[in-house]
């Protein structure tokens, strides 16, 4: 399986997400799977894949994968995790959407995902692919 895991660009101050980061590239190579990630960084799995935008990189990313974790993250974390949400929720993609909740991170993006439907402006058939995890085990 290829999984495309989203992450900040910096470490963040939760000195767990570093160690995290590091189990879950353990569990996907114990496994046979493939690492799928966008970087500044040539890394030592599989070929580099040179695009010409961060649109282009985005686009080969979903392209590839066939599943996707998000990390605790930034701005461009959150971008990316949500187009997969959207994809998903369209129907697009069948593939599931991961959301790694380390410490509670995105428990207000499961507040608001859940006001949605509570709202009326989503619905559980459409956020049935995004799942929260709060650690390893439970992705």
């Amino acid at each position: 399986m290829k999984i495309t895991v989203y992450l900040g660009s910096h470490e963040g101050s939760d000195p767990f997400l570093k160690e995290a980061v590091k189990e879950l590239g353990v569990w996907i190579a114990e496994n046979n799977h493939i690492l799928v990630y966008g970087g500044s960084k040539i890394g030592l799995m599989g070929e580099l894949i040179i695009t010409s935008d961060l649109q282009d990189r985005k686009r080969k990313m979903i392209e590839l994968g066939d599943a996707f974790i998000a990390f605790p993250g930034g701005t461009g974390t959150l971008d990316e995790i949500t187009e997969i949400m959207t994809k998903v929720a369209l129907k697009q993609i069948n593939t599931p959407c991961i959301v790694y909740n380390l410490n509670g991170y995105y428990d207000s993006l499961k507040v608001l995902l859940d006001h949605m439907i509570e709202m009326g402006l989503s619905t559980s058939d459409k956020q049935e692919k995004i799942y929260f995890a709060n650690n390893l085990s439970e992705i």
